[in-house]
């Protein structure tokens, strides 16, 4: 793959046959769903009457049947993705679109709800079988640096169909007379559109062809629970991202009631709220590339997360006291300004939860085993539809004791701190890389050049100047993946930063003379890391410099590498002496906040690898220096 077309924009890969194909396929199928649901969910609530699916409860209960079959043929769904061509299977699931929308073409021209509900549920085991192929398919054509890119397109993608198909849902449902029937051609026309956009998705072949389908969906799905689990950080990915459709779920259910009973509008203002939600995600997850520098930054997900919570509580206070009255028709609801601060809060919860979800779906992709991850794919969507059965659960029962929508809304946002919470103490690389990400974007301008030397996969060591407190941060910001670091033991007595480096899991070293327990302690850690595959960083100065020099290297890292040869990447950190972390006057630290005033320039350098044979602490020493120079 060309340099060109590992560092191109996100949007270049809409002109590339490997992304485009495939881009529109999902993008049809998303706005055929919705435009099918949003206009069933309507036609329920404001047009039939039907006494054993009340308007209020239509949007839960919809929602919860297209969310079954991921629950019940998940497990399945991943097998067959990891065993076959992914290309074939997506064909084969298109047309098995177009014929579940003629069916449902009848029962909108008949009006006959029990088989437009049987729809929803064969629309979702439809959705339920192409979601682990869709985001299996994605790393198999896309490298780590396009991986964030090609999930935020892919997200900004399926929430613009959402918005669309739930407009034109929407619109087409109110026409008088005719809506149904329109609603209807416009199913079936999608859904051929997407078959034939199928017919290009390049070959995608199996990661594991021996692979012998298990069909009892039970003792599967406990299976691919357990393969997701091997990994601490993915599993718990996975919870994050089932969580973030909780919350979403809740919202997107509840919003043609939220319009008619709260904001006292028509089946118009109940579409508007759609297009500022899908709007303010969709532009959140394309933002993510830019924000996250082209890597997987997880060091978004806290960001998102906080986003979340905030805009929901404070959808709760806007909604509040709106006066009732008249139903607004679209033009008379955006006249109103206390309108407005509904829709803003809606957009940047949206956004929020744009910026939350995409980096966990890269990550997911990137340390997922190729030969395994449609069915660790296939766990997160098992759990994402029992985390959106659960909310449909919740919110159903809220409502029933008697919690107003505006309420709920607010318990959901109250939640979400207390989960997100909980969800960044058990994986602390999520605090640990918002923290790097604040340091490098909010208290630095930090420049990182010659990123590609750090290895995405397998053992390194990357071997660092050593010039501030905070240089092992910026060392996280600049990686793609988690860094272990080799420290001075004092350095962890040092209020907030000790915190941290204990909870990055910083192997603490002493000098042999002064605690030799502690030095061969840290010695074993580091041959346990290289071992594991993981990134090792060391500051082979020993100590902070204090007068801005680059100090003798020393021959700890021959010794690692006795045990452990891996190749060993030199970088430089640059203009980071004279900065508030830095030592200076008189060999102290911290002393002067705004030394270098806000936002001063500090860069970071990385150079090739060097073979383990060829390793010297001169050597090393040397390179640091051109780096440092460059």
């Amino acid at each position: 793959m060309s340099a060109d077309t590992q560092h191109s924009s996100q949007f270049a890969l809409l002109r590339q046959r490997r992304f485009a194909p495939f881009f529109w396929t999902q993008f049809l199928g998303a706005g055929n769903d919705n435009l099918f649901k949003f206009a069933f969910t309507v036609l329920v609530t404001y047009q039939l009457q039907v006494s054993w699916l009340p308007g209020e409860m239509a949007g839960l209960v919809i929602g919860a049947l297209f969310i079954l079959p991921f629950l019940l043929f998940s497990a399945t769904s991943g097998q067959l993705a990891d065993k076959h061509d992914k290309a074939t299977l997506i064909r084969g699931l298109k047309l098995l679109e177009v014929a579940v929308m003629v069916l449902a073409a009848w029962g909108f021209h008949a009006q006959q709800v029990p088989l437009l509900l049987a729809c929803i549920f064969l629309m979702g085991l439809q959705s339920a079988v192409f979601g682990p192929v869709k985001y299996a398919y994605l790393p198999q054509h896309l490298n780590e640096r396009e991986l964030t890119g090609g999930n935020g397109m892919v997200e900004m993608g399926t929430f613009v169909a959402i918005l669309l198909g739930n407009v034109a849902g929407g619109l087409l449902i109110a026409i008088p007379e005719v809506g149904a029937r329109w609603v209807a051609w416009s199913c079936i026309g999608l859904a051929l559109l997407g078959w034939l956009a199928s017919l290009k998705v390049p070959a995608s072949p199996s990661t594991d062809p021996a692979l012998v389908i298990n069909w009892n969906p039970v003792s599967e799905t406990w299976r691919n629970l357990k393969l997701a689990s091997e990994s601490k950080s993915v599993f718990r990915s996975i919870l994050g991202i089932s969580w973030m459709w909780f919350v979403g779920a809740v919202f997107l259910s509840q919003f043609p009631a939220f319009a008619k009973d709260v904001l006292h509008g028509d089946e118009q203002v109940a579409s508007l709220l759609l297009v500022v939600f899908s709007v303010g995600i969709a532009t959140g997850s394309l933002l993510c590339e830019t924000l996250s520098r082209r890597h997987v930054e997880i060091g978004l997900v806290p960001v998102g997360a906080i986003g979340m919570s905030v805009f929901a509580v404070d959808l709760y206070f806007a909604s509040r006291g709106l006066g009732g009255g008249a139903a607004y028709t679209l033009a008379g609801f955006v006249e109103r300004a206390a309108h407005w601060r509904v829709m803003i809060d809606l957009a940047l919860l949206a956004f929020s939860a744009g910026i939350y979800s995409v980096p966990m779906y890269a990550l997911i992709q990137l340390r997922s085993p190729a030969s395994h991850r449609a069915r660790i794919i296939a766990a997160n969507n098992i759990l994402n539809a029992l985390f959106m059965i659960a909310s449909a659960v919740l919110g159903g029962a809220l409502l029933q004791l008697g919690l107003t929508i505006p309420q709920v809304f607010l318990a959901v946002g109250l939640l979400n701190v207390v989960v997100g919470f909980y969800i960044f103490l058990l994986v602390p690389e999520y605090l640990l890389r918002f923290v790097a990400l604040i340091a490098s974007r909010c208290i630095y301008r930090f420049k990182v050049r010659g990123d590609e030397h750090i290895p995405v996969q397998g053992a390194a060591i990357l071997v660092a100047n050593h010039v501030s407190f905070v240089d092992a941060i910026l060392l996280m910001a600049a990686s793609p993946r988690p860094i272990v670091f080799i420290m001075d033991h004092r350095i962890f007595r040092i209020p907030v930063l000790g915190w941290l480096f204990k909870l990055a899991k910083a192997i603490p070293i002493a000098s042999q003379k002064d605690d030799p327990a502690t030095y061969e302690r840290a010695f074993a850690e580091a041959e346990r890391v290289l071992r594991d595959g993981d990134l090792l960083c060391i500051f082979p100065e020993g100590a902070i410099t204090r007068d801005g020099t680059l100090q003798e290297f020393k021959g700890g890292i021959m010794k690692i590498l006795e045990q452990q040869p891996v190749p060993v990447v030199p970088v430089a950190l640059q203009n980071l002496w004279g900065s508030f972390f830095s030592r200076i006057e008189q060999g102290t630290a911290m002393v002067r906040p705004f030394r270098r005033g806000l936002f001063s320039r500090v860069g970071l350098v990385a150079g090739a690898a060097v073979a383990p044979e060829n390793v010297s602490p001169a050597g090393l020493r040397e390179r640091v220096e051109q780096l440092l120079a460059a």
